[in-house]
């Protein structure tokens, strides 16, 4: 750093030098304040506890799932609508409890496929 020199006043360079640095480092003070009263200082801390959460767990065991009916073992939703398009009454009647949109059913009294499977 230069030294500051004042030929009215002689040596009081050094004087001045030491005001300058000190200033500096009350600036660079007031600012560690300010940081510390952000909160900045919890930064370190929130990562690790956010990396303590993100940690894997030990997850419970599923639970055994509930019984199916035999039916439900052999039939599954597939996307047919129709009667045609069934093999028997039982996967007839498994579609129109079971699987949305199904058209087996026209007088609406829960028994489908009536001309075809379930009469």
């Amino acid at each position: 750093m230069t030294q500051l020199y004042c030929k009215s006043h002689g040596g009081h360079g050094k004087i001045m030098q030491k005001l300058i640095v000190s200033a500096i480092f009350g600036v660079l003070v007031l600012q560690g304040g300010k940081y510390w009263e952000a909160g900045g200082h919890q930064a370190a801390a929130a990562v690790e506890v956010a990396e303590r959460a993100e940690a894997p767990r030990s997850r419970p065991r599923p639970l055994d799932p509930p019984p199916q009916s035999e039916s439900r073992k052999r039939f599954r939703c597939d996307g047919r609508q129709y009667c045609s398009q069934m093999h028997s009454c039982e996967e007839a009647t498994f579609f129109l409890r079971n699987c949305p949109s199904v058209k087996m059913d026209g007088d609406h009294d829960g028994v489908p496929c009536e001309k075809q499977w379930c009469n």
